[in-house]
């Protein structure tokens, strides 16, 4: 079977921003509530919108922390992010092997984008799928299957690529194939867990990987 197209994550996945998360969720949580939890606490929702995470961690308090979160981040996000090796040697193989690129991610769809401009990935994409472009979020299937219907490939010939338990979860309830990367945010065992089709330690898996499938 011949791979259509290959869907990424974003935060995580195509772009290292956990610090960037991090302190901004450190800064909203000190700010309003004057206390910080620790990093593991404030990260283990990240991969769904925002405002979902804000809601399960302090639900009184989500609209402050959104409000805190927003306004450091737009001060100090440029600064904070980091790019992964070999990102875009991979994208432009997958590109070689005419396989559609799309991003599919929790984050606004403007604030992803300006973080792939930032790297000189954008062009790489046919489409970005952020929070604000589906009433559905991951881990819902519906942001994926509407990527996989906007680019006009089946989805059981989709790769989607993510390194958080909800990437796993919507890709499975898509139908698509799954690959955990490990090189983000979560802890192997965590996305072991998920029992994701694929495991990529490295971004250049994924290239491996749709050629494997292909034969």
């Amino acid at each position: 079977m011949a791979v259509s197209a290959v869907l990424f994550d974003n935060d995580g996945t195509l772009v290292d921003t956990r610090e960037s998360i991090a302190q901004a969720f450190h800064h909203a949580f000190r700010t309003v509530l004057g206390a910080e939890p620790s990093d593991e606490e404030l990260l283990r929702l990240v991969g769904q919108p925002l405002r979902t995470q804000m809601e399960a961690l302090a639900p009184v308090h989500a609209d402050d922390l959104l409000v805190a979160y927003r306004a450091y981040n737009r001060v100090h996000h440029d600064e904070l992010i980091r790019s992964f090796p070999h990102t875009e040697e991979a994208l432009r193989r997958l590109k070689e092997r005419n396989v559609k690129l799309a991003v599919v991610t929790s984050k606004m769809h403007a604030l992803a984008e300006h973080g792939l401009e930032l790297f000189g990935l954008d062009d790489y994409f046919t489409l970005l799928i952020g929070s604000d472009d589906s009433d559905r979020h991951k881990p819902d299937p519906g942001p994926l299957i509407q990527c996989a219907r906007e680019l006009g490939v089946a989805s059981g010939r989709c790769v989607y690529v993510g390194d958080s338990p909800y990437d796993i979860q919507a890709a499975r309830g898509a139908h698509m194939i799954s690959v955990a990367a490990l090189w983000g945010m979560f802890d192997e065992d965590v996305l072991e867990a998920e029992q994701p089709d694929f495991l990529a330690s490295d971004i250049l898996d994924v290239v491996d990987i749709v050629q494997d499938i292909a034969s």
